[in-house]
């Protein structure tokens, strides 16, 4: 639930800025800049964020939420392997619990399959 909590936090955030942004390096305000210049991922990833974490925190939609915000944890984790490794710790521990959200409810995944 805690993950959902933080998932829908990070996508509310993009919208309302009420969290302040540390300081970046110049390589990763390049990024930034790219990323404001493509005008539809940021609102993308935050609406995709805010379902997500909502369906997580959830427990019977759990499982639909840990599939829907997989792309992005795994975008998220490119990003900081790339761009900004001292402050990867904590991505990898959220795809981990993403991860194992998935892997809890395999079974639930199984009927897509067959």
């Amino acid at each position: 639930m805690l993950f959902g909590l933080m998932m829908s936090n990070s996508g509310l955030n993009k919208f309302l800025n009420y969290i302040p942004m540390p300081e970046m390096s110049e390589e990763m305000m390049q990024v930034m800049s790219g990323f404001v210049a493509i005008k539809w991922i940021f609102p993308l990833v935050a609406i995709v964020e805010i379902i997500a974490g909502i369906l997580i925190a959830i427990p019977k939609t759990k499982a639909l939420g840990a599939i829907v915000i997989l792309p992005v944890m795994v975008g998220i984790v490119i990003h900081h392997a790339v761009h900004d490794v001292e402050t990867i710790g904590i991505a990898l521990v959220l795809f981990g619990i993403n991860i194992w959200a998935i892997v809890a409810n395999w079974h639930k995944y199984l009927i897509l399959i067959k």
